[in-house]
């Protein structure tokens, strides 16, 4: 996964990017640990780029997102979230809805 670092550097991907995959996580939390990982196998899958960031790190991105919590798992489709998972999170669920974000692309191209 590629980490964003800066809310202005989240924006520049949203612009660019067709779909996405963002995975927040915070400082000290060991359900984000344990979950990474998973998540960050998924994209072995799918053509969809996947990013990570520390919200503790990155506040003005969890305040426009409006995260209060971690683990989240947002994807992205045109600019616009098309789904959220928060705190629990469903890999298969995610896995699903990341290859249907792949079949719209292939579909739209």
């Amino acid at each position: 996964m590629k980490s964003i670092t800066t809310y202005e550097q989240w924006q520049e991907v949203v612009q660019r990017e067709i779909h996405l995959l963002l995975f927040v996580k915070t400082t000290n939390c060991s359900v984000c640990e344990g979950l990474y990982p998973q998540i960050d196998e998924l994209q072995s899958s799918v053509s969809v780029p996947f990013y990570v960031v520390n919200a503790a790190e990155v506040p003005e991105l969890a305040g426009q997102l409006s995260l209060f919590t971690a683990p989240v798992v947002i994807l992205m489709l045109q600019g616009k979230e098309y789904i959220r998972y928060a705190r629990f999170v469903p890999v298969q669920e995610v896995m699903e809805k990341l290859q249907e974000l792949q079949k719209w692309e292939e579909s739209n191209v």
